[in-house]
């Protein structure tokens, strides 16, 4: 086990937003799952914590009831190779869940991702001012994030 997990609470939704999760992701899995025993405080039987894989990254997934619902003050960020990557992620995780401004969505258990081209970062960075300027208001412009737009922006 990594030093550090990643630990995600959920209303009761922790099941289903595995199986999505590493249905999205290569190289994902469940490694573990725990149910609630007869103690409780869950209904005996149900899911309490999952722990599970994405790309290779280890979080675990826990049943806790509706005391603590996400917010964007925690999100994961998702570094994209490609346009296409982008799109299959912006499509497969905001579906039934909130698109949001600049690569930002919730995904249907509310959860908060940043679906970010690797291009970005190196576009931002321009030791030019003026187009690093024009590559940030594009993007502030924008939803999902448009690797061209951004470039032409870049190029001015």
């Amino acid at each position: 086990m990594q030093k550090i997990t990643t630990h995600l609470w959920f209303d009761s939704q922790a099941e289903d937003a595995v199986e999505l999760y590493t249905s999205v992701f290569g190289d994902s899995r469940v490694t573990r799952v725990q149910r609630y025993g007869a103690v409780g405080p869950g209904p005996e039987g149900t899911v309490m914590t999952i722990n599970f894989e994405l790309a290779g990254q280890e979080f675990i997934a826990l049943n806790g009831g509706p005391e603590f619902p996400f917010t964007e003050a925690i999100s994961l960020y998702v570094d994209c190779a490609s346009q296409q990557e982008v799109d299959e992620l912006w499509a497969r995780l905001s579906a039934g869940g909130q698109e949001g401004p600049c690569g930002w969505l919730k995904d249907r258990f509310g959860l908060s991702w940043q679906i970010v081209p690797r291009v970005l970062t190196d576009l931002l960075s321009d030791q030019d001012p003026a187009a690093s300027g024009r590559v940030m208001k594009a993007m502030l412009g924008m939803g999902k994030l448009d690797i061209q737009a951004l470039r032409e922006a870049h190029a001015g």
